[in-house]
């Protein structure tokens, strides 16, 4: 199995570290994960038509030592699992990554109604750059804002309702009429862009009820977001 595939997998959830409990299911067909921040203002799922990781049900609860373990090894690697332990290992070196109970896993809700979304934003390179870097620029910004009048969006950083070091970027958008200001998590946005970077372009989706989406798809790999208003 090559590595690449597995960090990249791992890359889609781990968010730059902001997640790192999950529980992974694989089968013969795709392995997935579900996943939810601690702040429970993030959820998402990403799954991979990779078939050759061991069938089963296996708890994560530090993937950054598992990133760190994998970081060893060389480009090509096998996997065998046991009940306690994932083994991975290349022609001359094998690491053992010790499985968590799944009981200490944050169980991740199903989003049973999800409310209709309202805007659309075209997510292309250009945008994906532009945000990274103004999120850089305003690191204390903890929100992005949406808002749209008369058919002009905008996506804006440091947003107030008074005088504030801001970005406001032109979005590529499509509107039922105007939307008043809807903020969300700042730095998961830049995460999941970062962690996206070699999908195709995405859309993200906004209801004014206060849920956003985000899809990202790859020859093998699609993940799913699902980003909670923040007050």
């Amino acid at each position: 199995m090559k590595k690449a595939s597995i960090e990249s997998f791992i890359n889609r959830y781990n968010l730059g570290g902001e997640v790192e409990s999950v529980k992974i299911t694989s089968s013969d067909s795709q392995m997935a994960v579900s996943f939810i921040s601690d702040d429970k203002t993030l959820l998402g799922e990403v799954t991979s038509k990779e078939g050759d990781f061991p069938n089963g049900e296996f708890g994560v609860y530090t993937t950054s030592q598992l990133k760190a373990l994998l970081g060893v090894l060389e480009s090509n690697v096998d996997v065998d699992s046991s009940e306690s332990y994932i083994k991975f290992s290349d022609k001359g070196t094998s690491v053992n990554y010790m499985l968590a109970d799944l009981s200490v896993i944050p169980v991740v809700p199903d989003l049973k109604a999800v409310p209709p979304m309202n805007v659309e934003i075209t997510l292309d390179d250009d945008f994906t750059s532009k945000f990274i870097k103004s999120k850089g620029a305003l690191s204390e910004s903890d929100t992005f804002t949406f808002e749209c009048k008369n058919n002009n969006g905008n996506i804006i950083l440091g947003y107030s309702t008074i005088n504030t070091n801001r970005i406001s970027m032109k979005v590529d958008c499509k509107c039922d009429g105007d939307v008043a200001p809807i903020s969300f998590s700042a730095k998961y946005l830049k995460e999941i862009l970062n962690a996206n970077r070699n999908s195709k372009s995405a859309t993200l989706k906004i209801s004014s009820q206060g849920l956003a989406h985000i899809q990202f798809e790859t020859d093998n790999i699609t993940s799913k977001y699902y980003l909670v208003e923040i007050k």
